[in-house]
């Protein structure tokens, strides 16, 4: 046990007459902890991404939200009435009055159609 633990460390395994098959399991091993340092990498830029756009949604959202109170403030009657009075447009006394237009060839038509 003793003289398998000495050979380990002087890497015997690597110039032995059978090393080939060593070498090609240590390459075999290297080319994967490089696919899996990739992987992580990739990962992190993915997480890291993310949370940028998270982080964007929210501040959007609350944009969203600010600009929508604007617009309803400035959609209130009180409002519209204010700058129309400094345009010197001031608002009706008078109702508004429903007009209703019905035209005789439409009448007869539908005349037509019902008898």
């Amino acid at each position: 046990m003793k003289n398998g633990f000495i050979n380990i460390l002087k890497a015997r395994f690597l110039i032995d007459d059978h090393a080939i098959k060593n070498w090609r399991f240590i390459v075999f091993l290297i080319v994967l902890a490089i696919i899996m340092i990739a992987n992580t990498q990739q990962y992190e830029q993915k997480v890291f991404r993310i949370a940028a756009l998270t982080n964007e949604v929210k501040e959007l959202r609350s944009e969203f939200v600010d600009r929508r109170s604007q617009l309803m403030k400035l959609r209130m009657e009180s409002t519209v009435s204010e700058k129309m009075i400094a345009k010197e447009i001031f608002p009706s006394t008078v109702p508004p009055v429903k007009i209703k237009v019905i035209k005789e060839e439409k009448k007869t038509f539908l005349k037509k159609i019902w008898q």
